[in-house]
Order: structure tokens, then sequence, then C-alpha cells
């Protein structure tokens, strides 16, 4: 069921997209926008586009109550929770389980077990990215383990903050071709298309500065236990500086991985964090085995 409103003369020559979001409120902008692609916003009966002018005497079709766009709950996926307390979570997400939804209302994804478990999440941080609310960080796909998630606004605000300051460690561990000379510093540059990602020596226009401090290795054969510490993770950055090393993730064939018998992922698993509490100030240390 849809209401209608009729633009007025003070609203003529208003974009829609701005028109739209006092009307729309409790909706990010990102939201907003998602309605318009969609098609839900109609103008004089079509759909219509962000950035159209509106008329005078134009009929726009408002949803009466707008549909999910972020992920939905889901109660049949449980997840092992590693700490929680009134201000966050921290949960051990297994390999095969994505981290947050690609499509409004999807469920099977970490962040629809946290709905489920904390309704409240479902507004946290959504003007930051809709389809992954309360999330601090993103683990791929295939990629295990500890995974930080804010249960209000505030701290998710002061996490994100503390995130781009440098002050949460991330540790790994990697199973790597040959072996891995450590402790070394990884430093380049990232450049990025849809798929993957290229490790370049040298800086370029908008280059990603990264490092990946490579802390500890263990021989096991023709491969290497690595344990890995970054503070600034871009995605896949562990996975595509490994491989620019000569050391490719066992199984990742993405970036050159050998596949290996009875190993169905590459093998790459968050092994903890490290960080001070932002609403106690606790000193954090939160491993999953």
């Amino acid at each position: 069921m849809a209401r209608v409103h009729i633009v007025g003369a003070a609203e003529a020559g208003e974009r829609l997209d701005h028109f739209l979001r006092p009307h729309l409120p409790g909706l990010s902008r990102a939201g907003v926008l998602a309605l318009v692609r969609q098609g839900t916003i109609r103008v004089n009966g079509r759909s219509a586009k962000k950035g159209q002018a509106l008329h005078e005497a134009d009929v726009i079709e408002l949803p009466e109550q707008p549909p999910t766009l972020g992920p939905a709950p889901d109660p049949t996926l449980a997840l092992r929770v590693l700490y929680e307390d009134a201000w966050l979570v921290v949960v051990d997400k297994p390999a095969a389980v994505p981290s947050h939804a690609l499509r409004p209302g999807e469920t099977g994804t970490v962040t629809s077990m946290l709905l489920h478990r904390y309704p409240e999440m479902a507004t946290v941080g959504v003007g930051h990215r809709q389809l992954e609310p309360g999330i601090l960080h993103r683990l791929d796909t295939d990629t295990s383990g500890v995974l930080l998630a804010a249960r209000d606004a505030t701290t998710f605000a002061a996490l994100r903050e503390l995130s781009e300051q440098g002050g949460i460690e991330k540790r790994y561990l990697a199973l790597c071709k040959g072996q891995v000379h450590a402790p070394q510093l990884l430093a380049a540059y990232l450049r990025a298309d849809q798929k993957r990602v290229r490790v370049e020596a040298t800086p370029f226009a908008r280059a990603k500065p990264i490092e990946t401090e490579l802390l500890s290795c263990e021989l096991l054969g023709e491969l290497s236990l690595v344990e890995v510490r970054v503070r600034f993770a871009a995605r896949h950055q562990i996975r595509a500086q490994l491989a620019a090393l000569g050391h490719p993730i066992a199984a990742d064939t993405l970036y050159g991985g050998a596949e290996l018998p009875g190993l169905r992922r590459h093998f790459l698993h968050a092994s903890s964090l490290c960080f001070a509490h932002p609403r106690t100030g606790e000193s954090l240390h939160i491993a999953a085995e």
C-alpha cells in the first residue's frame, strides 16, 4: 500500500533524493537511494531517478512502510560468541559463512545471526553500510575466526575511530606454500578490481598503502604456518601480499594457492583481536582456536 504526496509550489525544482529524506525518516541516504533504484518510489506512475527535478503537482508514491533494506534476522544460524557485554560482541565466524548480506532480506550471514540475537543492532552503523549493521570489519566468506560488532551507535562510532587510528590489532594464521621468512614487514600498495587485488611496490594515483607483519613461521613439510599481524586490513590484503611474496595461502586458488586434499577453503584464520574497550577502558584480548 502506497501513500501519495502531491508536490507543492515550494517543493518544485527540488531533486527527488533530497525531497525523500525527510519523508522517509529512519532511512539512511543509502537506504533512500536503494528504494529509488528498486523502483519502489514512483513519480507520476513511473519509476524515478534519484537526481530528477520535481515539478509542481507531480504525484509521488511512497511506501507506507519501507521494505527491509538490510539483512533479515536468522534464528537458524548458531555462532559461537567469544565475548559479549552491553556494548559490543565478538563471534567466531565459521568458514563458508558470509560476514554480511549482499541483498536486502538475505539470511545465512553473520549479520543475520547477530540481528536475531541482538535486534537493537538493526540500525547501528547503517549510514556507513546498509547491509552490514553493527559489524566493524569484514572477513572473506572462506576466512574463519574473530569478528567484532557493536550493539549501539555510540560504541560503533568509537570503535570505528579506534580502528582508523590503528588501535585494533588483528592477528591471523595462514598456511602458505614454501618456507616463509619471519619476522619481516611487508609494505606495498594495493590496486583493486572487482574480484581480486594486485600488490605493487611503488605508489600510483589513489594508491592504498598497506603493511602486513609476519611475526613467526613454523615449517610443516612443504608448507609454513605463519602468524600475521595487521592494524589496517584492506580487502584481500594478507592473501595478495603472501602470494606476491611467492607464498600463496593453501587452497587460495584466486591467488595461485595449490589445492590440498580435504581442504575445501583457503587456510586463513582470524585468530585474535586486541584493543581497549571504548566504554570501559579495559584491555581486551579475544582469541579463537
